[in-house]
Protein backbone atom coordinates (compact mmCIF):
# COMPACT_ATOMS: atom_id res chain seq x y z
CA UNK A 1 0.00 0.00 0.00
CA UNK A 2 1.36 3.42 -0.97
CA UNK A 3 1.51 5.66 2.12
CA UNK A 4 2.35 8.91 0.33
CA UNK A 5 -0.16 11.71 0.01
CA UNK A 6 -0.22 12.94 -3.56
CA UNK A 7 -1.76 16.13 -4.78
CA UNK A 8 -3.84 15.81 -7.95
CA UNK A 9 -2.60 19.25 -8.94
CA UNK A 10 0.97 17.94 -9.25
CA UNK A 11 -0.15 15.83 -12.19
CA UNK A 12 -0.56 18.85 -14.44
CA UNK A 13 1.77 18.68 -17.41
CA UNK A 14 3.95 21.86 -17.65
CA UNK A 15 3.50 21.91 -21.44
CA UNK A 16 -0.24 22.28 -20.93
CA UNK A 17 0.36 25.52 -19.03
CA UNK A 18 2.23 27.04 -22.00
CA UNK A 19 -0.54 26.55 -24.54
CA UNK A 20 -3.52 28.86 -24.78
CA UNK A 21 -6.93 27.45 -23.98
CA UNK A 22 -10.41 28.77 -24.36
CA UNK A 23 -12.23 29.67 -21.14
CA UNK A 24 -14.50 26.66 -21.61
CA UNK A 25 -11.63 24.16 -21.85
CA UNK A 26 -9.81 25.80 -18.94
CA UNK A 27 -12.98 25.62 -16.86
CA UNK A 28 -13.51 21.96 -17.76
CA UNK A 29 -9.91 21.11 -16.93
CA UNK A 30 -10.10 22.88 -13.56
CA UNK A 31 -13.44 21.25 -12.80
CA UNK A 32 -12.05 17.79 -13.58
CA UNK A 33 -8.96 18.34 -11.40
CA UNK A 34 -11.08 19.65 -8.53
CA UNK A 35 -13.60 16.81 -8.83
CA UNK A 36 -10.84 14.22 -8.80
CA UNK A 37 -9.23 15.85 -5.75
CA UNK A 38 -12.54 15.75 -3.87
CA UNK A 39 -13.08 12.11 -4.85
CA UNK A 40 -9.59 11.24 -3.59
CA UNK A 41 -10.24 12.95 -0.24
CA UNK A 42 -13.56 11.14 0.05
CA UNK A 43 -11.88 7.79 -0.63
CA UNK A 44 -9.29 8.50 2.08
CA UNK A 45 -12.06 9.42 4.55
CA UNK A 46 -13.98 6.23 3.73
CA UNK A 47 -10.85 4.08 4.07
CA UNK A 48 -10.09 5.67 7.45
CA UNK A 49 -13.64 5.07 8.69
CA UNK A 50 -13.54 1.46 7.52
CA UNK A 51 -10.22 0.73 9.25
CA UNK A 52 -11.37 2.47 12.43
CA UNK A 53 -14.53 0.35 12.46
CA UNK A 54 -12.51 -2.83 11.92
CA UNK A 55 -10.21 -1.84 14.79
CA UNK A 56 -13.18 -1.23 17.08
CA UNK A 57 -14.62 -4.66 16.18
CA UNK A 58 -11.27 -6.29 16.89
CA UNK A 59 -10.93 -7.57 13.33
CA UNK A 60 -7.69 -5.65 12.75
CA UNK A 61 -4.84 -5.28 15.20
CA UNK A 62 -2.46 -2.94 13.40
CA UNK A 63 -3.05 0.29 15.30
CA UNK A 64 -0.23 2.08 13.49
CA UNK A 65 -1.83 1.50 10.10
CA UNK A 66 -5.19 2.74 11.37
CA UNK A 67 -3.62 5.89 12.85
CA UNK A 68 -1.59 6.61 9.70
CA UNK A 69 -4.68 6.19 7.53
CA UNK A 70 -6.63 8.52 9.82
CA UNK A 71 -3.90 11.17 9.70
CA UNK A 72 -3.69 10.95 5.90
CA UNK A 73 -7.43 11.49 5.68
CA UNK A 74 -7.30 14.39 8.15
CA UNK A 75 -4.42 16.16 6.41
CA UNK A 76 -6.02 15.71 3.00
CA UNK A 77 -9.29 17.17 4.26
CA UNK A 78 -7.51 20.12 5.87
CA UNK A 79 -5.59 20.81 2.67
CA UNK A 80 -8.80 20.63 0.63
CA UNK A 81 -10.52 23.10 2.97
CA UNK A 82 -7.57 25.49 2.68
CA UNK A 83 -7.64 25.28 -1.13
CA UNK A 84 -11.37 25.98 -1.04
CA UNK A 85 -10.77 28.98 1.22
CA UNK A 86 -8.14 30.36 -1.17
CA UNK A 87 -10.45 29.89 -4.17
CA UNK A 88 -13.29 31.69 -2.38
CA UNK A 89 -10.90 34.45 -1.34
CA UNK A 90 -9.66 34.86 -4.93
CA UNK A 91 -13.25 34.95 -6.21
CA UNK A 92 -14.17 37.62 -3.68
CA UNK A 93 -11.12 39.64 -4.65
CA UNK A 94 -12.10 39.47 -8.32
CA UNK A 95 -15.66 40.53 -7.50
CA UNK A 96 -14.34 43.60 -5.64
CA UNK A 97 -12.35 44.75 -8.67
CA UNK A 98 -13.73 47.73 -10.47
CA UNK A 99 -13.95 47.43 -14.21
Amino acid sequence: MDMRIQSPFLQINPDVMKTKHSPATAQASFKDALSQAIKDVNELQNESAKKTELLAKGEIDNLHDVMITGQKASISLQATVEVRNKVVEAYQEIMRMQV
